[in-house]
């Protein structure tokens, strides 16, 4: 909205209206579908956890083929179609993103589980427990926002977000280094889990941020030629 328009009222005069007129029991129900997905990746990753290629064969699953993932780098207005469930008329949202999928669904089994041993002083001290989901919260956010600005078409962006959330992960690591860890059993219990996880984000992220490049250095190469 331009700041012209703040003061005027909104009543679709004069305006086409949309193919999809959904009230908001119909989006309700499209977000329910699109969390059932997501704790489906996460059943399948959850499943392959020991698994060496757990992320490949969780997309392989989800149908999430090679093709179709660089597809979502190019042309992220597309991802839905690549996505099981979606059905002709529904709109596409940054929810059925596979990247923000297996992200969300990732995040998700770190902060649970954490949560589970966090609130315990005997388990995990007290400052420890607020800064390291602190410090999840803050690379989650980094990585979704991210993956909007890769929906959007700002490769840049994208990567440069991804960057924050890489280095933030790192730092999330730090607070559970192996000393820290010696000094409590649950702790030590929850980075052997944990670490396998965040190495996976950090990997998802990073074949994006390549993808990207790539994606990058076409377009660039297009203008170049159109110059000629």
């Amino acid at each position: 909205m331009r700041p012209s328009d703040s003061d005027k009222p909104f009543d679709g005069e004069g305006e086409e209206p949309g193919e999809l007129a959904w009230n908001e029991f119909d989006w309700e129900r499209y977000f329910r579908e699109q969390d059932e997905g997501l704790y489906l990746y996460l059943a399948f990753y959850e499943k392959l956890r020991a698994h060496p290629e757990r992320i490949d064969e969780a997309a392989r699953l989800m149908g999430w083929e090679a093709d179709e993932a660089r597809d979502d780098v190019s042309e992220a207005g597309e991802a839905a179609e690549a996505t099981p469930g979606h059905d002709d008329g529904e709109p596409y949202t940054l929810h059925q993103n596979p990247v923000f999928i297996a992200t969300k669904a990732i995040y998700l089994s770190l902060t649970r589980t954490w949560e589970l041993i966090a609130g315990d002083a005997d388990k995990v001290p007290q400052p420890l427990a607020v800064g390291f989901l602190s410090s999840l919260h803050r690379s989650e956010q980094h990585a979704l926002l991210a993956i909007q600005s890769l929906d959007l078409g700002d490769y840049t962006m994208a990567i440069a977000l991804f960057k924050r959330a890489l280095g933030e992960v790192n730092s999330t690591l730090a607070l559970i280094d192996d000393k820290t860890a010696a000094s409590h059993r649950a702790l030590a219990g929850y980075r052997d889990d944990a670490i396998p996880r965040l190495f996976d984000l950090r990997e998802i992220w990073l074949r994006v941020i390549g993808e990207c490049r790539d994606e990058i250095a076409r377009q660039t190469e297009d203008v170049e030629d159109d110059d000629l």
